[in-house]
């Protein structure tokens, strides 16, 4: 499950295809819903969970909606779902359901091609609205611009921590970064390593430049980045950069943080070796895997990232995405598409939760079944949050995606420093 929930994670950071000819290509003749004869979906072939869990509702909850029509997946390779939806788009052949482009800019020009369902109207009108976590709604909105993918998945983020190491060192829990710090430190005087990072892949290193930018200024950081109206540049956004370089710099990220690969900093801390971890809830996999997870579950708390002295952020404001979602067409729109996506609305929160153990962006709606203690945590810090922000690279064009990525072991290990990285990252998006 959390290799699978992983391997969108990564191919969301990751490439995005070209979109500018769709705009064109998307002009042709259109598709009327009278025409639309199953609820299609075209899906990453790795993506077992969503395939699985409709299914289920399938032969379920949504049994009427799918007698009249019918599910039909087709899957594919995650490397070429955007090639497949804009030659679909082009053709004006977009199934009813398709998992949205790898960054946001592919689903944007479709929905400027008039092929996207506008979802919170539809879902509205179908009366469901209400259903879905206000927080997965935020989180969509910030990467698109307006509620128009379905949020099968919903991650949160934060700093997971070993509650046995903070008690047997008299450590609280930080609620400040001025707190973090001084915990880091302690463990690093006694021998351990405070965070473990995957510093190979190097995203997990920018989630804690964008965690201090949004506690320093506010949810509204990047935002304004992407707008035009600052840059990485800007002193304050340095600001940022340099604290995380100091952690590198003080050691906090252990030896070698930049040969560090995923899964070796998944064991360091199931393992103990590390007292700290900022990672997304899809790791929840793991956490909850008596196998793997050395430590026991009972012993990782979650922490958001802590409150910056004298910033605009606040410690409810929770770095969120939702996977690869998927977009449903407008041009294939009916009836009964409506039925099963009104279906899907109310009953995928709670069977996403029962039957697979994972979150999702609709309210869990009755039957849950019992779950592990730090799934409903994640699960009650999601009902709770009301504003939602994303990470680094969300809003950042490909080339400056990779060279954050890129840079960011160099950043923490003092080879590159901050003004430095961001200048390389703002060069990008201004070149992009």
């Amino acid at each position: 499950m959390h290799k699978t929930l992983r391997t969108r994670r990564i191919a969301l950071l990751a490439t995005a295809a070209t979109s500018s000819l769709l705009l064109s290509a998307c002009g042709g003749g259109s598709v009327s819903g009278s025409d639309v004869k199953a609820f299609s979906l075209t899906i990453n072939d790795d993506n077992h969970i969503v395939q699985q869990e409709l299914t289920a509702l399938g032969k379920g909850s949504c049994a009427a909606q799918n007698k009249t029509l019918p599910l039909k997946i087709q899957t594919l390779p995650i490397g070429n779902v955007d090639q497949k939806v804009q030659l679909l788009a082009g053709q004006n052949a977009l199934p009813v359901q398709f998992a949205a482009g790898g960054t946001p800019q592919l689903t944007k020009t479709l929905d400027k091609a008039g092929q996207v369902l506008d979802l919170e109207k539809t879902l509205k009108d179908l009366g469901v609205w209400n259903d879905l976590q206000p927080a997965a709604v935020k989180t969509v909105e910030n990467l698109y611009g307006k509620f128009n993918v379905m949020p099968y998945q919903f991650n949160i983020e934060g700093i997971w921590f070993n509650k046995k190491l903070f008690a047997d060192h008299h450590i609280a829990t930080p609620t400040t970064y001025a707190q973090l710090v001084a915990a880091a430190a302690k463990f690093k005087g006694a021998g351990i390593t405070p965070f473990a990072a995957d510093g190979k892949d190097g995203w997990p290193l920018t989630r804690l430049v964008s965690g201090y930018l949004y506690r320093e200024l506010g949810p509204g950081a990047l935002q304004a980045v992407a707008d035009g109206k600052a840059k990485l540049t800007d002193p304050a956004y340095v600001k940022a950069a340099q604290a995380v370089a100091d952690l590198g710099r003080a050691g906090y990220f252990g030896k070698g943080v930049g040969s560090i690969d995923y899964d070796t900093a998944v064991q360091q801390f199931l393992t103990g070796k590390a007292a700290m971890f900022y990672m997304g809830s899809w790791e929840l996999g793991d956490f909850n895997d008596k196998t793997k997870n050395k430590i026991g579950a009972d012993n990782v708390g979650f922490m958001p990232f802590p409150t910056v002295a004298g910033g605009n952020g606040s410690a409810d404001q929770i770095p969120a995405n939702v996977g690869l979602p998927v977009a449903v067409s407008a041009k294939s729109y009916n009836p009964k598409v409506g039925d099963w996506l009104s279906c899907i609305t109310k009953n995928y929160g709670a069977a996403s939760l029962k039957d697979q153990g994972t979150v999702s962006g609709f309210k869990p709606n009755g039957d849950t079944g019992t779950l592990p203690q730090l799934t409903q945590t994640v699960q009650d810090t999601i009902t709770k949050t009301r504003t939602s922000t994303l990470w680094f690279e969300a809003l950042f064009n490909t080339k400056a995606t990779e060279t954050s990525q890129t840079n960011a072991a160099p950043l923490v290990t003092g080879s590159l420093s901050a003004k430095d990285f961001m200048q390389k990252v703002q060069t990008d998006l201004d070149n992009g």
